[in-house]
Order: C-alpha cells, then structure tokens, then sequence
C-alpha cells in the first residue's frame, strides 16, 4: 500500500466549516453538483480514525462464471444508528438544514466505502435503486484521505464530462436528477495513492 500522504488543513481535531461557500455546477437534463473542498478539516485524522475502527465487510459478487471480491471495503450505518465519529451525525445534520427546502426531507443513513490504494475502485453507475430510480433526489459525499477522482458522464456512455479529485475533507452532492439521468465512477489508477474513504449520506430510500 502506497504511504498515505497528509494536507496541512487536514489534521488535527475535524471541524467543519460553512455551507455557505459551495458552488453549484449545473450538468444537465435536471442534474447538477454542488462541490465545496475543504469542508472538513482534521479530515486526516478523522481518515485514520475510521479506517481502524470502523467494522469494514468485503462484498463478493457474482461476475460472468466467477465469485470476485468488491474492489473496495464496506459499512452502512441506517436511519437511527449512531455513526462512527459525532462529526458525521453533525455533517449529516448540517446538510439536511442546508438543503431542506430542495430536497424536502432530512438525510438519514450513512454508507462508507474505503478505498485501500489505486487498485480499489467503482464502475460507472448511478444510485437508482429505490426512489432515485424515478425521482429527484441528493447523495451528499463527505471525502476522506488522499483525494481520488470522481468522474462523471451522461447515462449512455461517452467519455466523462466532469472529473472532480475528492479528498482531505472535500464534499460534493449531486442532485436533482443526477442519479437518474447521469453515471459516476472512480476509476483504478496504477499512480501510488493511498487511502481514501468516502462517506456517503443519503435521505429514505434512496441506495
């Protein structure tokens, strides 16, 4: 595993900073990406926090004639559940107060992917199963670690139109039709990255 490499912004005790700086990029058919870096600082710390006591699970899935491992780790924390650290619960309240009158209803479960180096990774998709299958909806994505790319294209295929490195506290939320009508990925690299996990919160139903 590649050594995991630190921001100067990014350790000590995690606090997060305003809302109010996140900047709205519109993508198209209802879709769009609010990013704001940096919103966690003491993310580092939070990273090496999680990464040693969270109760990560390895998924296997069933791919052609084979049972292949999830290149990546897992955890969900449900509506209710106390998460990991309390600077997620207030993360996870702070964007519901924040985005209350778009999306109309709080954030309430918590899924934590962990990117242990370059050779783990998420093909292209979008969260369609439940409600963000046929309404608008949001995933806000709370980054920790060394940053990797988000890369995201329209529904269909074609080479990505947005790529956004999200890392060290870094957050971004995608909205409106987003799920529906584009996909995202993070890709493999063969670059020497450390860790990196992402922290994603979403409202009822939407998985």
């Amino acid at each position: 595993m590649a050594h995991q490499q630190t921001s100067l912004f990014a350790t000590g005790a995690p606090v997060l900073g305003s809302l109010d700086r996140v900047r709205r990029t519109v993508l198209g058919s209802g879709a769009w990406i609010d990013v704001l870096p940096g919103w966690l600082s003491g993310a580092d710390d939070l990273f090496a926090e999680l990464a040693a006591g969270v109760p990560w699970r390895e998924e296997r899935r069933a791919m052609y004639d084979n049972v292949v491992a999830v290149p990546r780790l897992l955890a969900h924390y449900g509506a209710g559940e106390p998460l990991p650290d309390p600077v997620l619960a207030d993360a996870r309240d702070r964007l519901s107060r924040h985005y209350a009158d778009e999306l109309g209803e709080p954030f309430v479960s918590a899924g934590l992917c962990f990117y242990r180096d370059g050779r783990d990774s998420v093909a292209w998709h979008g969260d369609r199963f439940g409600r963000g299958a046929t309404h608008d909806t949001m995933v806000a994505i709370l980054s920790l670690g060394e940053p990797r790319p988000l890369l995201l294209r329209p529904r269909g295929g074609g080479r990505p139109a947005s790529r956004v490195p999200l890392g060290h506290g870094d957050l971004i939320v995608m909205g409106g039709s987003c799920q529906r009508t584009w996909d995202h990925a993070i890709p493999k690299t063969r670059a020497a990255v450390g860790g990196r996990i992402s922290v994603q919160f979403r409202p009822r139903g939407v998985a």
